[in-house]
Order: C-alpha cells, then structure tokens, then sequence
C-alpha cells in the first residue's frame, strides 16, 4: 500500500528516503509519476508538512519525527545577511549588502572596498583573514571572529585527454557539486557552474537529471565556484573569460541565488566579468525567465531540443508546463524591449529524434521574430542512456540548411567526456533515480535499433 498525504506549506525541503530535496512548493516536486512510485519500497508515504516533505515507510510514519533534515549553508540570517554557524557568508552578499555588514562594525565604507577586492580582485581571491594584506589590524580581527570566508571544500581535480578540468566540490552537509573549466587556445577559457545539487527537470538526455534534486546551492556556493577556478587555475590556464551557469541544476529553478550570484560576478570592483560573458541556461521556466530577462543584463541561453510539443514533452517534461508556444511567444515580447540582446537556443542532437531535416525547417519557423543564435550540441552518451548522438555529416546538414535561412549558427563539440566533464555528464545518481519517461511509438524503432 502507498499513500500520499498532504498539508499545507510553501517553501519546503523533501528528504527522499534519506536524501535532501529542496523545492518552492509543490509543482516542483520532481517524481509526481506512478513509474516513480514503483521504485519505492512498499508501504511508503509521502508526508507533506510545514516547513518540509518527507519520503517515509509505514513503519516509520508514527515514529519518526517532523524534522528538518537539510542543512542550509548560507542562508538568510540576522538582519538579512547570509550566516554559517553564527558568521556571516562574505561570499554570499553583493557589495552594497557587504558595506552595510562592514560600517555595523564601525569601519569606513573604504575598507569595505578593500574587503571586496581581496576577496574577488587584485588575483589574490583571499580564502582566510591571514591573506588580508594591507587591511587594518583591527578589522582583520574582527573578519576572523565574524566572517567565514569559503563554503566549498575542493575534493579532486580531473583532467581530460583534451585539457577540461573538472572540480569535485564537497559542501558542507557532505554533498558533492561538479565544476567544469573549459580551456580555450584562443585564451576564452570558460567555467561552467553548478546551480544546484542535482536536478529536478528530468531531462531524458541528462544524467544529472537522473539524480533527482537534493538541493539548491546558496549565492556563496555558486560564486566561490567561480572564485576557485580562478584562484586554483589560472596560473595553469591563464585568465578566465567566461561563466556559463550549464552545470548541475536548473538555474531558474533557484532563481533567487542565481541573480544574486549573477550581480557579484560581473561586479566592476571583483570579479569583473563582462555581463556578456555570464550566460544562464534555463529549460525554459517561463516565470522565471521574464524575471531575469528584467533584472539581469547577463546572457541567456534556452534549452530548445525539440520541434514539437509531442517529443520535447518527452524528452524535457518542463514542456508539459510550458510549452513551446508559450516559451517562444513569451521570448518574442520580452526581448523587444531589450536592445541589441540575443538568446542563444541550445539544441542536443538526438539520433533518429530531432535531427531531421523536417525539425530543421520546422526550427527556422520557431526561432522566427526572436534575436538569436543556435547553438549544436553533440550529445554525449552516459550509463543508462538510450539516445544516440548524431553523425557529423548530419549535424553539417542540419547546420547547413538553418544558416542558409539566415540563421546565426554554432556548433559546440564535447569537451570533457572522457572524465564525464562534458555537457549533461555532471552527477552522481543514487540508488533512487528520476523516472525513465515513455518513448513516443514513433520513436521506439529508432531506439530500439540504437541500443
């Protein structure tokens, strides 16, 4: 016997059998599937309660008790400032919000600026007070006793054949988040950050997707990731150029870290990152979508992936929510007020599934009154995957007949996946996985001969 039970609330945290799942309400819960249920053991409940959802037996149900299971690294305290064990996250504030904190301890404004640029500038990317050269005695004190300077613990380093480097983080409740720095012989070299612990989309083609959500990353834990890269590898590399918010999670799913994050990388006294040269990649959240196209001036790139309605609601269930029409009318409005801006469309090549030169044509009429690039991606295959990637002469055809309707098209080959450092290849599922979506008849033939 299964049964789901459920009682109000808003803002929650799931643990699923163990596992921490955190979610704004409902809707986002990423396993509302009878395929899911059947992975679960018998007699399992799903209770949902203030402040949180729990994944729980019937032996357990009267015992265990409603407790929050997750642990929060970063989150809002006293006054609004980000705090970790009674100190606050310095990582986790924008400038003005970082004065603020620096001028309650009766220091000047000025050597809150001097905080910022050790902190994010000047290549020192200070990770502890004792690397604070130059700062009043006093006030270095003062950061040691109240301030904590990291959130994230490097775990491992690994390099691909090609030079990709991944990042194994390990954050504070024990979770592991990946990182990627894609070098560039033209001296482009681009970071690729996680948003989330995991994914809630379910993406049919991504193995992160397969981990379900364990949780959203705090505004710190997203932009030390950016702060390490440089810090650990520029030396190697040499400057890093570009951000792109492309690895684990949806970034709109945790909108409010990421447009916080977004403000301090581009920020012209830290980081310093064009706005041009952060890109945010959504699967298409419609709600979240119009808000960061009117608060940020960063890049956006729109999961696409599809043709019609019928195989991107298989492959991205987020279709089933918002669907092409919608996603692309509401692009359409949006981008009218916003000047000399493109989206950048992001379109994995599935063997035998959106590669034909009928989805081709039929993705000229689509992006059609939208600013915009196209950008190929190879898919890369994982364990458990049924997809194929394209061939490259299809790809050339498929690339050819868009640029010929005038369309701005690039193609991006895998990077990476010999380390799974390439796009879709972030993660570690569990023993509990996000449910495998029923293939469309059309398309059963076509992955039946692929496997």
């Amino acid at each position: 016997m299964r049964r789901i039970r459920f009682s109000g609330g808003s803002s929650s945290n799931c643990a699923l059998l163990g596992t921490t799942f955190p979610f704004s309400n409902y809707t986002n819960f990423p396993f509302k599937t009878k395929s899911f249920l059947k992975l679960l053991p018998s007699r399992t409940s799903l209770i949902f309660t203030t402040p949180h959802y729990r994944l729980v037996t019937a032996a357990q149900h009267s015992s265990t008790p409603q407790t929050n299971l997750s642990v929060d690294s970063g989150g809002s305290g006293r006054n609004g400032y980000p705090l970790k064990d009674s100190k606050v996250v310095l990582k986790g504030m924008r400038y003005t919000d970082l004065e603020k904190w620096v001028q309650s301890y009766g220091y000047r404004p000025a050597q809150a600026l001097m905080l910022w640029k050790r902190l994010y500038g000047d290549n020192i990317w200070a990770q502890c007070s004792e690397e604070l050269e130059g700062l009043n005695k006093d006030f270095r004190k003062m950061l040691g006793e109240h301030a904590e300077f990291k959130t994230l613990n490097l775990k491992d380093i690994l390099t691909a054949s090609d030079g990709t480097k991944k990042m194994l983080f390990k954050l504070e409740d024990g979770l592991v988040i990946e990182t990627v720095l894609i070098p560039c012989e033209r001296g482009r070299n681009t970071v690729c950050i996680s948003s989330q612990v995991g994914c809630a989309m379910n993406c049919q083609f991504c193995y992160t997707g397969r981990m379900g959500l364990k949780r959203n990353l705090s505004t710190s834990e997203i932009v030390e990731q950016a702060v390490l890269a440089r810090r650990l590898l520029s030396s190697e590399v040499g400057p890093i150029s570009n951000v792109v918010f492309m690895g684990m999670g949806e970034p709109l799913h945790n909108i409010e870290n990421v447009l916080k994050a977004a403000d301090i990388l581009v920020d012209e006294q830290g980081l310093h990152f064009s706005p041009r040269k952060v890109t945010v990649s959504t699967s298409g959240l419609v709600p979240q979508l119009k808000r960061f196209l009117r608060e940020s001036n960063c890049a956006l790139a729109v999961s696409l992936n599809a043709t019609t309605d019928e195989v991107r609601s298989w492959i991205m269930p987020i279709n089933r929510k918002f669907n092409l029409n919608l996603l692309l009318g509401t692009l359409r409005e949006e981008l009218q007020s916003k000047h000399k801006y493109k989206v950048l469309f992001e379109y994995v090549m599935l063997a035998g599934v959106n590669d034909s030169v009928e989805d081709a044509k039929r993705l000229i009429d689509l992006v059609q009154g939208i600013p915009c690039k196209i950008n190929l991606i190879t898919f890369n295959p994982h364990s458990g995957s049924f997809f194929k990637p394209t061939t490259r002469e299809k790809i050339i055809e498929f690339r050819d007949i868009l640029a010929e309707a005038g369309c701005v098209v690039l193609f991006r080959w895998s990077r990476g996946d010999d380390q799974m450092a390439a796009c879709g290849q972030l993660g570690k599922p569990g023993e509990i996985q996000a449910p495998v979506l029923r293939v469309p008849s059309q398309f059963q033939a076509v992955l039946e001969a692929a496997a």
